[in-house]
């Protein structure tokens, strides 16, 4: 239990309500973010109500999840440098679960970076079953670095081998499948949409 002081130093950084606003910008549901993050929309609720705080562990997930550090939740007026190193046993594996069951698991290659124009992940498919169609603005390259993958964009399936890279509009809804036996491994990388500063 927190005492009074701590709780008071805490809600003057209104965390709950930042995390609140990013996910608003994002388009995206507490269902959602609970499939990036592990945490279940109730308790990311009460979060963003104020209800409870989250630890550093479990804030750090969620701002892997919009590509921001840590800092933009205590230090958002601070400018940061446009550059972050990000090494490889730095970096933090998640899993987008359906029903429970993860379908692909994916790391942020450039979470420190406050306000980017593109966002950058290496995703590890090992389900043959298809992710729910999503959509969002900008723009998307797929590289696939091993194995095999699919793209579903509205009806229209595009099949992409080791070596292969695909650009795209992601405004329509759009779905990834692993082909194959062997778990497709691929570099990601999404533009933000510069009218909707998403």
């Amino acid at each position: 239990m927190l005492s009074e002081t701590l709780q008071n130093g805490l809600q003057a950084y209104e965390i709950g309500a930042t995390i609140r606003t990013l996910r608003f910008d994002k388009g995206m549901g507490l269902e959602q973010l609970g499939s990036h993050t592990g945490l279940s929309a109730g308790m990311l609720s009460r979060i963003e109500r104020g209800h409870i705080f989250p630890t550093l562990p479990t804030l750090l997930r969620i701002a892997m999840v919009f590509g921001v550090g840590l800092d933009y939740f205590f230090a958002a007026n601070t400018e940061t440098p446009a550059l972050a190193i990000v090494r490889k046993q730095d970096r933090m594996r998640f899993p987008n679960t359906t029903e429970g069951r993860p379908q692909f698991h994916f790391e942020s290659l450039d979470f420190p970076i406050t306000d980017r124009l593109l966002e950058t992940f290496l995703a590890e498919f090992s389900s043959a079953t298809p992710t729910p169609p999503h959509s969002h603005l900008g723009a998307e390259v797929v590289y696939v670095l091993k194995g095999q993958l699919q793209i579903n964009i509205q009806g229209d399936q595009h099949r992409l081998e080791e070596g292969d890279a695909m650009y795209f509009d992601p405004s329509p809804e759009h779905s990834y499948v692993r082909l194959g036996a062997e778990n497709c491994t691929v570099f990601i990388a999404i533009t933000q949409d510069s009218t909707s500063n998403e």
